[in-house]
């Protein structure tokens, strides 16, 4: 299969068209507007696919790819410079913020424009990305939308649920406030099956787990904004909650000497997750064109959750509690960053800027166990303690301070050069069990080359000094949510962030009148001090394993990417996208003392998506196909493969009414796998000897869905 897709994309390349269809506005003739490496897009050239929201605007463009996160991303380092989004030339002021859920929030009839920017410029407020969507909103003095959304889930199980959105848009004047408020499905129901055989293959038992989530994630956010004359302001909150069960059964079948012996597994955990945000900046643009901007975030995440383990060997009632877990983490943020942008000469631009964060963490572990030898305790399930468990709480804080400066530079009018130098220093101080404080400091330096060889075919380098985010976390003991059979992993107060240099470079193709995108990405990545897992045994009767840094690592790999319309195949308003991802990397295992793989191998996905106007029909598909043999991830008594899904998901679209879009979608309609290959060892895995095998693979199933969406 992979082959096929690799000549699917191979014979897109070689047959895209090289003219389109017309349309009132062709995104060349607006170009012009901006400069001759930005395609713009009016809203009319949309308005035959009767859109919603700006988000089925872009679906509609080829080769647009939306970041995920919020300005900095979710567990980045600060507010930066990142992100790939811009809404009237601004960014979010955020890092919870999801930039595809702004999107669905903004109403089509909202917007003027879309520009996709592929150069680098001193205007941008944002950095680093291949390419900026910049949404241009309508300039009003009064103008109200309600945006309104219904989903109707069935799940395999035939459980149903429902959930819905509503987002409401007013601008009087200059002020512009965005209110969204959404219920969001989150069921599943996993079923695991798992062979256990021993280390020539004999099969020792076999496991039949269900697994479900039933939650539903409710949350609120608000946007707004103010500007008059040099003056803008905007203000952004958000809050959510997904508390949630998660009842687990296992059904275990053992094959021993004296014949088959059944047992059951039960357990419940109780699921807490609770995130709230504020963010706003403001900026002030003196006659000169220059600007000086502040920006702010405030954020704050609790993750909490009991879980309770119940067995009968054999099955039978009452089932006995044998494991307790209480697992508590709260993490609090606030960042603050103040940048002054303005011209050096007509070609040069300088942004120089300072950037605080502080940074919290507050975490407790409590592990009871039925097989302790200390009294049993209500605060550890009326289990015993588990003593093995060291560093079980702590409270972490960082305070880091960041200086940086971006000079761009239009070196002609087909190139351009964007130098950046960032130095940040911190503390990070820890207290509970372990009292330890540390100083940091990182030059992050980087290069961003580009060239035009036309206005369509560009060439993009890039070098790049790379600073990890630690997770605090991972500074005291956590618990193993992966291996059912291990309770916790040790912490590791000496934990250090990752350094990596990453150099790539990409061509770029833009075909003729919006008939496609071609493109292809090489980069390679030499790592400092990789994090990855590391012995932390104190016991040799208990092996333990912590987060750790464990030494130099290379990755390398190439990312081809073609989305064209298929004109030529008398299919119009019809798109269809290939990737091919082929990538590789090499550490020596401090386990094993050899190299191997710290990732994958590489993916394929297909895409096909058309849109027949006349009809108000939408239909298409997305198949995704992770190459086998790949990941691996080394432990102290484990060796795992984890094999990703290979999956298929369909949707049909049709828009009644002129203004309702009804849209029925099929997720994982082949019923895919997640499939795992563990060793576990007699020892530890610098021992050698295998134990056990787990065979396991594990499906959610399809399920369907149905979504009403409609505006106001």
């Amino acid at each position: 299969m992979p082959r096929i897709l690799v000549l699917i994309a191979i014979f897109l390349l070689c047959t895209a068209p090289t003219s389109g269809p017309a349309w009132a506005q062709s995104p060349e003739e607006s170009a012009s507007e901006v400069d001759d490496s930005t395609v713009v897009y009016e809203a009319s050239f949309f308005s035959q696919y009767n859109p919603i929201t700006a988000n089925d605007m872009l679906e509609r463009i080829p080769g647009i790819n939306i970041g995920r996160g919020g300005p900095g991303g979710r567990g980045g380092r600060g507010l930066g410079t990142g992100g790939n989004l811009l809404i009237n030339g601004q960014r979010i002021a955020g890092k919870d913020n999801s930039l595809q859920d702004q999107l669905d929030r903004i109403s089509a009839d909202e917007v003027v424009r879309i520009e996709i920017i592929r150069n680098t410029s001193g205007e941008l407020n944002v950095r680093g990305s291949s390419e900026v969507i910049n949404i241009i909103l309508v300039e009003s003095n009064s103008r109200s939308t309600t945006t309104v959304e219904l989903v109707n889930r069935l799940n395999h199980d035939d459980t149903y649920e429902a959930g819905g959105s509503v987002a409401w848009s007013q601008q009087i004047g200059n002020f512009q406030a965005l209110l969204n408020l959404e219920a969001r499905p989150n069921y599943e129901n996993r079923d695991n099956r798992e062979r256990r055989l021993g280390p020539t293959g004999e099969l020792l038992g076999t496991l039949f787990e269900t697994n479900i989530r039933d939650q539903d994630e409710h949350s609120v956010s608000a946007n707004m904004s103010y500007s008059t004359g040099p003056h803008r302001m905007q203000f952004n909150v958000l809050a959510s909650e997904g508390d949630f069960l998660r009842p687990i059964r296992r059904d275990f079948v053992n094959f021993t000497d004296a014949g088959v012996v059944n047992s059951i597994q039960e357990e419940m955990i109780d699921n807490k997750e609770r995130n709230w945000e504020i963010g706003g900046d403001y900026e002030y643009r003196f006659d000169g064109g220059s600007r000086l901007s502040l920006l702010f975030v405030r954020n704050n995440e609790i993750r909490d959750f009991v879980r309770e383990r119940f067995q009968a060997d054999p099955a039978e009632e009452p089932l006995e509690k044998n494991l307790f877990i209480d697992s508590m983490r709260e993490t609090n943020e606030f960042i603050v960053q103040g940048n002054y942008n303005f011209s050096l000469t007509d070609s040069q631009s300088l942004r120089i800027g300072l950037e605080s964060a502080i940074t919290e963490l507050d975490s407790s572990l409590f592990i009871g166990t039925r097989f302790g030898s200390e009294p049993p305790s209500e605060r550890f399930g009326g289990l015993s303690p588990a003593l093995s468990i060291s560093n079980a709480g702590t409270h972490v804080e960082e305070n880091r301070y960041e200086a940086f400066a971006f000079h761009n530079w239009t070196l002609s009018a087909r190139s351009s050069l964007e130098t950046s130098v960032v130095f940040e220093t911190s503390e990070i101080a820890q207290t509970g069990v372990v009292r330890k404080t540390r100083d940091f400091q990182f030059w992050r330096p980087s290069l961003d080359y580009r060239y035009n060889f036309t206005d369509n075919f560009q060439f993009r380098g890039t070098v790049r000094r790379n600073v990890s985010q630690l997770s605090f976390s991972s500074f005291a003991a956590t618990t193993d949510e992966d291996d059912r059979d291990r309770d916790a992993n040790a912490g590791n107060p000496e934990l250090e962030p990752e350094t990596s240099w990453n150099y790539s470079a990409a061509l770029e193709y833009r075909l003729p009148n919006d008939a496609g995108v071609l493109s292809t990405n090489a980069n390679y990545e030499e790592v400092d001090n990789y994090i990855g897992r590391i012995n932390a045994t104190v016991d040799p009767d208990e092996p333990l394993s912590a987060t750790g840094n464990v030494g130099p690592a290379k990755r390398w790999g190439m990312f081809n990417r073609a989305s064209v319309r298929l004109n030529q195949f008398n299919l119009p308003n019809a798109i269809v996208s290939a990737t091919v991802g082929i990538f590789d990397s090499e550490i020596i295992d401090p386990f094993l003392q050899r190299k191997v793989r710290i990732g994958g191998r590489g993916f394929a996905n297909l895409g096909f998506r058309q849109d027949i106007t006349s009809l108000g029909l939408s239909y298409g598909f997305d198949y995704r196909y992770p190459f086998y043999d790949g990941r691996y991830d080394i432990d102290i008594v484990t060796i795992t493969r984890n094999d990703g899904l290979r999956s298929l998901d369909l949707f049909v679209q049709k828009v009644w009414f002129e203004d309702w879009t009804f849209r029925l979608e099929a997720d994982n309609f082949t019923d895919g796998s997640d499939c795992r290959y563990r060793e576990r060892y007699d020892g530890t895995t610098i021992d050698g000897q295998i134990e056990l095998i787990q065979d396991s693979c594990s499906s959610r199933y399809r399920r369907l869905t149905l979504s009403i969406q409609t505006t106001f």
